[in-house]
């Protein structure tokens, strides 16, 4: 890295830190004549963390989270920090991840709250430090219905190819990004729909300046007391020198967007065999899930099958489900837990902008299983895992093999959730 991405990266970080020390000091609007009982200005709650990847081994450590102790994480000056030693010393062995949130009180209200946040992480061969403005709009005391806006600036850069399953994936410059987020969840007379807006612009620094963009809507529709439909449309638009990390294959997540998921991090957290089998898919994207073993053919080949323009639409429709009814009856438990039948469908195409790009339209059609623990935060967002089973029975372009066969995909994420 050059001296002025260094000087701009260990700039960032000792803001950050001074941010932190001012924050773990007590102010003396709470001080008390009684120092046993004295409450403290500021909470930290530590917590061990052990994770792993091939490459880091074991990789142990500690979270922190730092608070107003009469807040429940909507306070000021949040933290959200770790550190970790990577037990197999590889070249960089020791990472960290830290991100610091405070309120805009002047712009702010219940439930719709503006903030600033830091954000800085160097880990699994890869740094991103950034700043983001974010602002909330919720109606009343519902928190699931909101408007979000989120713009920022960050720099990120891709130091360290060891840790990707698919270098082809990865360009190895510096990216300055301009983003922006747009989150509208609410209903109409269907029932529950969230839409999606985001924007990526590579604005600076050596690598080819670009814009990526993607939308999506999704919408729940309870046709009868057992049948649900769901529905997603997506479409992602990037231009023709965009780094591959952001462009879009159709069926799995942007590359870029693997790291936001510790599964999928770093190779080896997931058997790097189990992914090059192609039936472990990572959600994301157009998802067009019976293509998975013909785009992870084409990467265990060397080969990178992302374009620059895709769209989509996906349907699943529920039906009863004896075991999920008996979930549902176990109490406490049953509101946390779900499990999901159904049948789906998938299409999408290619817009075939480029001349590397081919124009075609691909479906395929099955039945699936979704597995989910989601337990919400205080707005109402969605903190949980879920794994899917699909079983695409029926493929359009199967390429060498027929249309109608067995094939099975265990997903990770759901594609529609509401």
């Amino acid at each position: 890295m050059d001296n002025k991405n260094s000087k701009l990266v260990d700039g960032i970080f000792a803001l950050l830190v001074l941010i932190l020390a001012l924050l773990a000091k007590p102010t003396e609007s709470v001080a008390q004549s009684d120092t046993t009982s004295a409450p403290t200005s500021y909470q930290l709650l530590p917590a061990p963390d052990v994770w792993y990847n091939s490459v880091d081994g074991v990789r142990v450590g500690g979270r922190i989270l730092g608070q107003d102790p009469n807040s429940f994480g909507d306070g000021p000056h949040r933290l959200n920090a770790g550190v970790w030693l990577a037990t197999n010393f590889p070249e960089n062995p020791v990472s960290y991840y830290l991100k610091f949130t405070e309120p805009i009180p002047a712009i702010s209200d219940f439930g719709s709250e503006a903030s600033i946040s830091l954000e800085t992480s160097f880990r699994t061969g890869f740094q991103q430090h950034g700043i983001t403005f974010n602002k909330r709009w919720q109606t009343g005391f519902n928190e699931m219905n909101y408007k979000e806006l989120s713009v920022g600036f960050r720099t990120e850069h891709r130091f360290d190819s060891e840790y990707v399953l698919y270098p082809q994936l990865w360009q190895d410059q510096w990216l300055y990004l301009a983003s922006a987020t747009f989150d509208l969840t609410n209903q109409n007379s269907l029932g529950r729909y969230h839409f999606a807006l985001s924007a990526d612009a590579n604005i600076a620094g050596n690598a080819s300046h670009f814009l990526r963009t993607d939308i999506a809507f999704r919408q729940k529709a309870e046709l009868s007391e057992h049948f649900t439909l769901y529905s997603r449309l997506y479409s992602g638009l990037a231009t023709e020198d965009t780094a591959p990390e952001y462009l879009f294959t159709n069926s799995i997540r942007s590359a870029r967007y693997w790291m936001n998921q510790g599964l999928t991090r770093a190779r080896g957290t997931i058997p790097p065999n189990w992914m090059q089998i192609g039936n472990i898919q990572v959600t994301g994207g157009p998802n067009l899930r019976g293509y998975l073993s013909q785009d992870i053919t084409s990467l265990n080949n060397g080969l990178a099958p992302i374009y620059t323009s895709l769209s989509s639409l996906n349907l699943e429709l529920d039906y009863p489900n004896p075991l999920d009814k008996a979930i549902d009856e176990i109490p406490i438990f049953g509101g946390f837990v779900n499990l999901r039948s159904y049948l789906f469908f998938d299409a999408g195409t290619s817009l075939g902008l480029t001349q590397f790009e081919e124009s075609r339209t691909l479906s395929d059609a099955g039945v699936g299983f979704l597995f989910s623990i989601d337990i919400p935060d205080y707005l109402g967002k969605s903190r949980g895992v879920a794994i899917r089973y699909d079983l695409p029975l029926w493929l359009s372009n199967p390429g060498s093999k027929k249309s109608f066969a067995f094939r099975n995909v265990i997903g990770i994420g759901a594609i529609i959730s509401l």
